[in-house]
């Protein structure tokens, strides 16, 4: 509804006004949410202060540096509070509008001064306030989801980062340990001259010539990785580097059936919340559609001062939604949107389904090599080691046999690392499909709850 008033009517008419910009419960919601976030993530506007970095600092700690600093995290806070924002413009009535006419042959006939507001019909209005709020929440979820890929880069960066730090100390320990070897088998082959220890010894320095080159591509990776970590904690490549995180901490057990991580997820997953969202944007674009049917009117009139006495002039407008063919098309493209965005959601909940069966396979197979290590080849390589330096000692073996058994040793621990590895990797990707408590002091919502702990 359109409605025109002169200037004495200003007065009359805003009680009225007011009374037809009613914040709904949703909105209040969706304002109440982004200011709690914005509290941490973003008080008045700056960035807060900063965790400490420190190399023995848990995951967590640089959890926290990065949700509070990487502008990938500030972008998607701000689209949120600008949809958050975008609602009351949505609600509220058209700006006034001043109007003037006058009629002008050799002089000033006429001079007409109106004011005129533009009215919408209340359920023309509360229909877009709540497109708009389906809208805010469809950015808060694609919030969620960018917090979520912003902790998943930084578990990831942080599980290669640590994990080559403890390769490495392996593959010098194995250096060191085919150094011993390589002494003896030199001074082997200097006492006895027999052809069986210079074969022995050139295997021994062609072990050790490839363990040197792993050594230096792993220190050239070092510097991959540490890129991409300073990159996931939102760091400029300008900046100083931060502490480097030294100690690599596996994640304990998963401790959930699959069943159990398919309720979590299909509860929880930011990308099917965000479907979700905009079926309930779609819904009430239906509702906006269907509303194309009430015609506006525009009511006012005008007051000549030039006139003695004050002659006024009313006018009234009606529109006329006639147009069968263009209502019946909006309304059917609204109910297609709606349709689309149903059959998103259930083809994404397809996908959820299919990458956590297989990232859950993949955490438990990792968990069973690590079992294996542990309580099968570990203990059986650290027996024969203790059986060969026995023998040693009472002359029942020679001194090769102790490097050869230390480098299985060392060659399984490595193995172990690469499996807590890729198992970390995994539950990285996997807390973008199940969304769990975030971290002390995370800058998320309660609903939200988009930082998966799967790690202490």
């Amino acid at each position: 509804m359109n409605f025109s008033c002169p200037l004495f009517l200003t007065a009359c008419a805003l009680p009225w006004l007011a009374g037809c910009t009613a914040v709904s419960p949703a909105e209040q919601s969706a304002r109440a949410r982004v200011q709690a976030v914005g509290a941490q993530l973003r008080p008045d506007d700056q960035t807060p202060p900063l965790p400490e970095l420190r190399p023995d600092a848990p995951l967590p700690v640089f959890l926290r540096f990065a949700l509070l600093n990487h502008p990938q995290v500030e972008a998607a806070y701000f689209d949120w509070r600008a949809a958050v924002a975008a609602i009351a413009p949505a609600r509220a009535l058209p700006d006034p509008k001043l109007t003037f006419e006058a009629d002008i042959t050799n002089m000033l006939m006429t001079l007409m001064p109106g004011l005129m507001f533009d009215f919408m019909a209340a359920g023309k209005r509360d229909a877009m306030a709540r497109e708009f709020a389906a809208a805010s929440e469809v950015a808060h979820r694609r919030y969620v989801t960018t917090v979520l890929q912003t902790a998943a880069a930084v578990k990831i960066s942080w599980a290669d980062l640590t994990a080559l730090e403890e390769t490495l100390r392996l593959r010098r320990a194995a250096l060191v340990t085919l150094g011993q070897a390589r002494e003896f088998a030199h001074a082997a082959h200097l006492t006895a001259h027999a052809m069986g220890t210079l074969d022995a010894l050139a295997k021994l320095e062609n072990d050790a010539g490839r363990v040197r080159l792993e050594i230096a591509n792993l220190e050239d990776q070092r510097g991959v990785f540490r890129a991409a970590f300073k990159s996931a904690l939102g760091l400029a490549r300008t900046v100083p580097d931060p502490a480097w995180p030294a100690q690599f901490t596996p994640s304990p057990a998963l401790g959930l059936t699959d069943d159990a991580f398919w309720t979590a997820a299909s509860a929880a997953n930011p990308r099917l919340g965000e479907m979700r969202a905009m079926v309930e944007m779609a819904v009430a674009q239906i509702a906006v559609a269907e509303k194309i049917r009430t015609p506006d009117f525009a009511l006012g009139g005008m007051v000549d001062l030039k006139a003695d006495p004050l002659m006024w002039r009313p006018q009234a407008t009606l529109t006329l939604p006639i147009w069968r063919e263009k209502i019946a098309a909006t309304i059917r493209a609204a109910h297609d949107r709606r349709a689309a965005a149903g059959a998103r959601f259930r083809a994404e909940e397809l996908m959820v389904a299919a990458d956590l069966a297989r990232m859950t396979f993949m955490v438990r197979e990792a968990d069973r090599m690590v079992a294996y290590l542990d309580t099968v080849a570990g203990p059986s390589l650290r027996r024969s080691r203790a059986t060969v330096e026995a023998a040693y000692q009472t002359g029942m073996s020679g001194f090769a046999m102790i490097p050869e058994t230390q480098l299985m040793i060392l060659a399984m621990q490595t193995e172990r690392v690469a499996a807590l590895r890729e198992r970390e990797k995994t539950l990285a990707e996997l807390s973008l499909l199940v969304a769990g408590q975030p971290p002390a002091g995370a800058p998320l919502d309660a609903p939200a709850a988009a930082v998966l702990s799967l790690h202490p």
